[in-house]
């Protein structure tokens, strides 16, 4: 596909401004945000694509406050569900390859081993309701496409784990985090690559997983955020990460247990290896101390 037009959308939000950053140079892409197109907006994505004319789009737009959506049902819906529909519907009529990006959080979390694409979604809350039904109504559709279900994203800079837990850490002697939910982070970084590799391979169709290397807890996560960023600098004060229960830690909306997604399937299609977690972190918390100094 040399030369080819690509569009991001969500390009606001940090898997978005990664897979700017991550584009193939033999692309043409533009990022959009929300506010430069409204992917709920009918009238306005298809002036986008009209303008545009991109030959592949990436979805990460979406609704991503797992607890607000628990009262904001409507937005979510607009977005995760309603929104990729729409998406996947304008692709089928201007042949446009769809990669679109979903959750580990379409599971109810019930599991023991790494899910397959095979496995049966139950999600626990609106946000993973609504994922399901976007990825559903994109699978359903006669655009070329693939979903991949990711889990834990993060990235040097928006709103996520790594960074929520740096800011506690730098205000606090001692911070508490769940232990029971086991999952597997995902740099922002690295799913963007798949991405792009999934968009420049249109044989490639259907559902996908992706994550970075290892199961761990939120707990465990803390820790090497503490540990890394203590090594770098990032941290000057000590800092103690005690390990709690989910019941100690209301939420509104419930989230799985375990959510680890079985990407072999992905490694083999792709011929890609996954990267360590931990390699992963490292790097961002780099990025991190480079934007900072």
């Amino acid at each position: 596909m040399s030369d080819s037009r690509a569009l991001v959308l969500g390009a606001g939000g940090q898997l978005g401004q990664a897979c700017v950053a991550a584009a193939p140079s033999q692309l043409r892409v533009n990022g959009l945000t929300r506010v430069q197109c409204d992917v709920t907006d009918e009238g306005v994505l298809r002036d986008c694509l009209q303008r545009l004319s991109p030959q592949i789009i990436i979805n990460a737009a979406a609704y991503t406050a797992v607890d607000a959506a628990e009262d904001d049902r409507d937005t979510a819906q607009a977005l995760n569900a309603q929104a990729p529909q729409r998406l996947a519907t304008l692709c089928a009529e201007r042949g446009i390859r769809l990669v679109h990006v979903s959750t580990d959080f379409v599971f109810d979390g019930a599991a023991k081993t790494p899910y397959l694409t095979t496995d049966n979604p139950a999600p626990l809350g609106v946000y993973g309701e609504t994922k399901l039904q976007g990825e559903q109504a994109v699978l359903a559709s006669d655009a070329s496409h693939a979903v991949v279900r990711t889990s834990w994203v993060y990235a040097p800079q928006g709103k996520n784990f790594m960074l929520t837990m740096l800011q506690l850490m730098r205000e606090r002697g001692v911070v508490g985090v769940v232990s029971d939910q086991m999952g597997a982070p995902t740099a922002a970084s690295g799913l963007a690559d798949i991405c792009w590799r999934l968009a420049q391979a249109p044989e490639a169709v259907g559902l996908f997983h992706w994550s970075d290397e290892g199961e761990i807890s939120w707990y465990e996560f803390a820790c090497a955020i503490r540990d890394e960023a203590t090594a770098i600098g990032l941290l000057t004060t000590p800092v103690t990460v005690d390990p709690i229960t989910t019941s100690a830690f209301p939420t509104a909306a419930k989230r799985p247990a375990y959510g680890v997604l079985n990407v072999k399937q992905t490694c083999h299609q792709l011929g890609v290896v996954q990267r360590p977690w931990r390699d992963a972190l490292r790097d961002n918390l780099r990025a991190v101390k480079a934007r900072e100094s």
